[in-house]
């Protein structure tokens, strides 16, 4: 795996096109292969046709093995329970029909709602589950920041950083609260989406 991770990164920028041919499900089927092999709770690997899909014409070679494209773009894992693994990836390929590497990392930006509609479960219930599982990973980077802020009146003599950090916290949910509600009724799927994704994007801003 280190030689083609060597090669991805000699890889040059530029000469993108979209995809047109069989590349794309012969990556996908490469990449679930190789997925059900290392994991049982795997059902399958989908690769989204949409604007972030590319191909990268290439002419390298790795020992004896000729690469000649490279794809890239976003999908998911589709779990046998559970919301979807939502993912980025790039496939290297000898020839359109023939893929040799498969390599993905987690999309931490991906939307709740797409990640659910992939999934087994129903939209409203698993976006719910990813609504609780944000809210507490956000209550837990807050407690550590709370802290932290905390120490500084202990410093400082004074309340002015717990007070910044509360007036923050406050005035970022009234944000979060007023758009969930103008994309929806509180309790619908779009609403629960919303305050998943915001509360996701906090979490990371916090960390």
């Amino acid at each position: 795996m280190k030689h083609w991770l060597l090669l991805l990164a000699a890889l040059p920028v530029g000469a993108l096109a979209q995809v047109d041919g069989p590349a794309l499900e012969a990556c996908r089927a490469l990449g679930e292969r190789e997925l059900k092999k290392d994991g049982t709770d795997v059902r399958a690997l989908v690769l989204d046709r949409d604007r972030h899909l590319f191909i990268e014409r290439v002419t390298r070679k790795l020992g004896s093995q000729s690469v000649g494209a490279a794809l890239s773009g976003h999908g998911g894992i589709v779990r046998k329970a559970g919301p979807a693994v939502e993912l980025t990836f790039v496939c290297l390929l000898a020839d359109e029909k023939r893929a040799l590497f498969f390599h993905w990392a987690p999309r931490r930006d991906a939307p709740a709602l797409a990640q659910c509609q992939r999934g087994p479960a129903a939209p409203g219930e698993c976006l719910q589950l990813l609504l609780d599982l944000a809210e507490r990973d956000l209550l837990e980077v807050a407690a550590v920041h709370f802290q932290a802020s905390l120490d500084a009146d202990a410093k400082a003599g004074d309340e002015s950083a717990s007070s910044a950090y509360h007036n923050a916290t406050g005035a970022w949910r009234n944000y979060r609260d007023t758009e969930c509600v103008r994309r929806g009724p509180a309790g619908s799927e779009p609403w629960r989406a919303c305050m998943a994704d915001l509360s996701r994007l906090r979490y990371r801003d916090l960390q």
